[in-house]
């Protein structure tokens, strides 16, 4: 049974080598989380300090925002978990993680021959999938809480006032995960094409990814040649 491959991958070509590493529909789900995101960050931004507050302009005034806000909120969870599920065997910790990270100067360095052979994901890309997961649940959590239109009387003023906090919290800590997420995808010359067309080159599998791409050819998950 395949270790990193994931349904979809495959070698689609071999001159040049190409490699498929999203499908169609994850590819999708992937832009409809990061756009949830982004609009529950600006709507949030916009109802957390009145310094903001012209932003709700963007969304029809402020009572449409706070409308809105935490339905942004429901299409993030569910676009997210849908691709969780999906991905969460490939993110598991290896020992080749620690070893990657233990050598981050390399990394930053573009010094891949002193990097051990990945799996689909290296460590920093696990790091931002599993801060991801914990940080949905936790805003949604929150969110339930203090979501006022459906829930105001499940819960005590002091529970809310917590959740309000953790809320805000978990927010700031998520909009810095999707900015490290986001540099370290134009950072990494070739990541932005998997999500875009869905392919990357076999040399970037090679280079980033080796067990990986090792995996596709070793299953011969071929396509026919171009």
């Amino acid at each position: 049974m395949p270790k990193y491959a994931l349904p979809g991958d495959k070698i689609e070509s071999e001159d040049p080598v190409t490699v498929n590493r999203y499908g169609p529909l994850a590819r999708l789900n992937h832009w409809v989380t990061a756009t949830s995101l982004i609009l529950l960050a600006i709507s949030g931004l916009a109802l957390f300090t009145p310094a903001l507050f012209f932003l709700t302009n963007l969304f029809g005034g402020g009572q449409l925002t706070r409308i809105l806000h935490p339905w942004f909120g429901v299409v993030l969870f569910v676009s997210f978990f849908i691709f969780f599920f999906q991905l969460w065997k490939a993110n598991l910790p290896e020992r080749a993680d620690v070893i990657w990270l233990s050598r981050i100067k390399d990394v930053v360095g573009g010094n891949e021959e002193r990097l051990p052979e990945l799996g689909k994901y290296n460590a920093g890309q696990k790091f931002i999938f599993w801060s991801m997961a914990g940080l949905i649940i936790l805003l949604i959590t929150s969110g339930v809480i203090i979501w006022d239109q459906y829930f105001a009387t499940y819960t005590a003023i002091e529970t809310k006032r917590i959740a309000v906090l953790a809320h805000a919290i978990c927010a700031v800590l998520i909009i810095c995960v999707f900015i490290l997420h986001v540099y370290a995808a134009i950072w990494t010359r070739g990541t932005l094409r998997a999500m875009t067309r869905g392919t990357v080159t076999g040399g970037w599998a090679w280079r980033h990814h080796r067990k990986w791409l090792r995996e596709l050819a070793g299953n011969r998950k071929t396509g026919p040649a171009e």
